[in-house]
């Protein structure tokens, strides 16, 4: 039997994330070397760096998916690697995932994707947890009769939506999105967007994007940081990114294709 871990149980730190001299390589190649970064309570940071220079991996690694030659990384101010199962199982639920291209499972329709976590970390009567998914559904913007599609059904941006209401099952603190507006067309990237910052603002969510998409970092991200050489290489505000002298900075964000 499962028990309901208490909320209380984590007290609000910031930063809610803290990374300290990551270090991650495969074989004998090195992806991130002695890497810092702080993520802070409230926030929406945009992560960016060229392609392959490892974001992902770097969010895999503070997930726990991905091994590290060294290095620390807190989260809500627990070090990961000197706490119990049982904090772990604690953290693990205040942290929501949106993993690039969704991710959901083929054989689940969408409602029984959404119940996934709950079934993992929850105690709970089936009508409850069925009803607590189509609360998610509607936060995340899908209409009632979603529910019962499978995601051979559904569109890109319902896809992404989904797996949004998924990420959001167990209400948590901290939501890490792996390119979210990815293959979305304008129209729906920016509906997107703006779903995110208005999560942001009513859950009180931390958020942790992976991304390349301009109008996402120019429209809704607090705060950019940089991945560079295998380590941070930048962080600020968008005006501050359009006055570091970096040669790939200055052609992100004042290139032909930038805003």
């Amino acid at each position: 039997m499962k028990d309901i871990l208490s909320s209380s149980a984590i007290d609000i730190v910031d930063p809610v994330i803290s990374v300290r001299g990551i270090t991650v390589q495969f074989a004998n190649k090195v992806i991130l070397d002695k890497l810092d970064l702080d993520i802070h309570r409230g926030e929406i940071l945009g992560f960016i760096g060229p392609s392959g220079s490892g974001k992902s991996i770097l969010m895999r690694t503070i997930l726990g998916l991905n091994q590290r030659v060294s290095g620390e990384i807190k989260v809500l101010g627990k070090d990961i690697d000197r706490i119990s199962d049982t904090e772990k199982i604690n953290i693990d639920m205040h942290i929501g995932v949106l993993f690039q291209h969704g991710a959901l499972f083929s054989a689940l329709n969408v409602i029984e994707n959404i119940k996934l976590p709950m079934r993992e970390y929850l105690y709970i009567s089936p009508e409850l947890m069925d009803g607590l998914a189509r609360v998610k559904l509607k936060l995340a913007g899908l209409e009632p009769d979603t529910a019962e599609k499978y995601p051979s059904e559904l569109s890109g941006g319902m896809i992404k939506r989904a797996a949004l209401a998924r990420a959001l099952a167990l209400d948590p603190q901290i939501v890490f999105l792996d390119e979210p507006t990815s293959g979305l067309d304008p129209i729906g990237a920016a509906e997107f967007d703006a779903l995110i910052s208005e999560l942001r603002d009513t859950m009180g969510l931390t958020v942790y994007m992976v991304t390349h998409d301009l109008d996402s970092l120019s429209t809704i991200c607090d705060r950019i940081a940089v991945l560079g050489k295998k380590h941070v290489i930048a962080e600020g505000t968008i005006k501050d990114m359009l006055t570091i002298n970096n040669p790939w900075i200055e052609s992100y964000f004042r290139g032909k294709r930038s805003r």
